[in-house]
């Protein structure tokens, strides 16, 4: 687990991400997100793509896990649970619980899950029945990097990955 290659979906090449260019009220906070996964990130990119109407991008980078997790303040989340569910709702809702932290890993509050978080931060369910409805969605994956020191030392640009046509329409 020392170098991993993940994924930025964006309509842009970024090839220096800034952490405080992100929207705020995300499930880990202000940051610049990624995934290891690339079908998830094809999906957010072509979602990007269609809100703008422009071609999507998925940003490619090479990440030195290990030294983050050795050096900076980090959290990550195996599984849905409460602690999850209460660090989503936090953040969400415009806590800063995320400033504890450089780098952040978890399940993303996706389509998926989501109406499942919704309810419980209306009230409609309990923290046990919500966890309880998540555990059967295997999580996603996302981290968030909300320190600069972290993107310039040990995440770096690999190339921008142009989507075929067919993965377009």
């Amino acid at each position: 687990m020392n170098l991993v290659e993940v994924y930025h979906a964006s309509i842009f090449r970024i090839e220096k991400p800034l952490w405080d260019r992100g929207r705020s009220n995300l499930d880990f906070g202000k940051g610049f997100y990624l995934t290891d996964i690339y079908d998830q990130a094809l999906v957010w990119a072509l979602r990007k793509g269609r809100e703008n109407n422009t071609p999507p991008i998925i940003n490619s980078y090479i990440f030195n896990k290990r030294e983050v997790l050795e050096k900076a303040r980090c959290l990550i989340f195996e599984t849905y649970d409460n602690e999850w569910l209460d660090f989503i709702v936090s953040c969400r809702s415009g806590g800063d619980i995320w400033k504890q932290y450089d780098y952040i890993e978890g399940g993303v509050a996706d389509d998926r899950v989501i109406d499942t978080v919704n309810l419980y931060i209306q009230g409609f369910i309990s923290a046990e029945r919500a966890i309880d409805n998540l555990k059967y969605f295997r999580p996603n994956n996302q981290i968030c990097i909300n320190n600069q020191e972290i993107l310039d030392s040990y995440l770096k640009f690999q190339e921008e990955l142009k989507l075929p046509e067919n993965e377009l329409l």
